[in-house]
């Protein structure tokens, strides 16, 4: 008897251009901060505080970002299992 229902396998393609697209948004928005704080010291006369800050700001962002993404997802997969689930067990319910 099966309570659970049967996983979908997520390719290899769309899981590679995902995790692809992550680490180039991680990459990019680093560098423009980069470039953000390497301007304002050169500005400032002040190098390389505001690089360091806001190098440092933009990765932690970036992991609260992941961190929220990685909830949501989870949360819409814990839903559908759920919901999966009730399904079932109405399905079994009315046929027994």
């Amino acid at each position: 008897m099966k309570l659970l229902p049967t996983r979908h396998t997520i390719d290899d393609a769309q899981r590679s251009g995902q995790t692809l697209g992550r680490g180039m948004d991680f990459a990019l928005v680093v560098l423009v901060f980069l470039g953000i704080g390497y301007g304002v010291d050169r500005w400032l006369g002040t190098r390389p505080w505001f690089m360091i800050g806001l190098v440092v700001f933009s990765v932690i962002g970036q992991f609260v970002k992941m961190y929220y993404e990685y909830s949501a997802a989870m949360d819409q997969l814990e839903e559908q299992r759920l919901q999966a689930s009730r399904a079932h067990q109405t399905r079994q319910a009315t046929s027994a």
